[in-house]
């Protein structure tokens, strides 16, 4: 039986590894942290219809035991070839294929000092605000309630400064996705999306978009947070200019939300060099083309699947991954 080696076992991986088997090829997923799931497990709901993260792992998961597919844990990539990948202890599989489907980095909203992450309490990322989702907790770091939060879109994303200029597509959904939901846990708090451009690409989107205006109350207001501050009785102050109206803009809120972009992982340029694959400006995999051969990297027998080559969502990372198994079944067929 042809064996493929999964690179990352995150829901693009696992997808990935359920299509090899029904193709009759036998997958091997090496995922580098403690548990397979990827960034999938830090979510709480998925838009645009808020289905629990959870639900779609849990079925992924489920899937992968009945299939008795094998997913190496504690496994990191120091290099590869479309025959064989070595580990950072030295170890060497062998293969026939390789699928590398590694995933994204969350931009770390540190670098961005100005607004204060890490520095001021109260200031917090998307992630943090899943995680806390996830928990049944949202609160400011003294625990109270909020009553006026800010959400700021593109932290890491359309940033030169940062080396970061393309654009991570779900970050503006994800703002009003979230906004929405502490709307429903606050429902007497004052919330502000401050953007550059609404993205609304998805089926769904934009529709999800009226309703957190319309329904929920929800404020957006376009133009940039130039800087955060704390104040004395321990909220954030902001300051913004509405470029809708050009007047500047200042206020006082109780959670401060950056909704952090993706960005290419660390060791995607070694993993590159190694194989002789090639990269976008951004950092991600080029894949061979971006039409008829979009799944293929320009080396023959490596293939990519999800967010490896660029930012996507949920829905478009798992049709991806059947897209690439099934790339990788015709190559080892011929």
């Amino acid at each position: 039986m042809k064996k493929v080696i999964i690179i990352g076992g995150g829901a693009a991986g696992m997808q990935t590894a359920l299509r090899l088997a029904e193709r009759g090829i036998e997958p091997l997923i090496l995922e580098k942290e403690a548990e397979a799931g990827g960034k999938l497990r830090g979510w709480h709901a998925l838009f645009p219809t808020f289905t629990p993260a959870e639900e779609v792992l849990t079925e992924l998961r489920r899937r992968i035991e009945e299939k008795k597919i094998e997913i190496r844990t504690r496994s990191e990539v120091r290099s590869l070839t479309p025959k064989s990948v070595t580990l950072a202890d030295g170890q060497r599989l062998d293969c026939d294929a390789v699928v590398l489907a590694s995933g994204f980095t969350l931009f770390d909203a540190a670098i961005k000092e100005e607004y204060g992450y890490g520095l001021y309490d109260n200031v917090f990322t998307s992630a943090d605000i899943e995680r806390m989702l996830n928990e049944g907790r949202v609160a400011r770091a003294d625990g109270s309630a909020p009553r006026r939060i800010a959400l700021l879109h593109c932290v890491g994303s359309r940033d030169e400064k940062v080396c970061q200029q393309h654009c991570s597509r779900v970050c503006c959904i994800t703002g009003v996705k979230q906004a929405m939901e502490l709307k429903q846990r606050f429902p007497e708090a004052d919330i502000f999306n401050f953007y550059m451009d609404i993205r609304m690409f998805g089926p769904g989107y934009e529709e999800m978009y009226r309703e957190a205006q319309q329904k929920c109350n929800v404020h957006f207001v376009r133009g940039r947070i130039s800087e955060a501050a704390p104040t004395l009785d321990g909220r954030i102050q902001i300051k913004a200019e509405d470029t809708l109206t050009g007047r500047p803009l200042r206020m006082s809120v109780d959670m401060l939300i950056l909704l952090v972009g993706m960005r290419a992982n660390d060791d995607s340029a070694a993993l590159a060099e190694s194989a002789g694959l090639q990269r976008s400006p951004s950092g991600f995999m080029a894949p061979r083309d971006h039409f008829l051969h979009n799944v293929e990297s320009n080396v023959e027998g490596i293939f990519y699947a999800g967010t490896v080559t660029a930012p996507k969502n949920i829905g478009e990372t798992l049709n991806e991954a059947i897209a690439a198994a099934d790339a990788a079944a015709d190559y080892l067929n011929e």
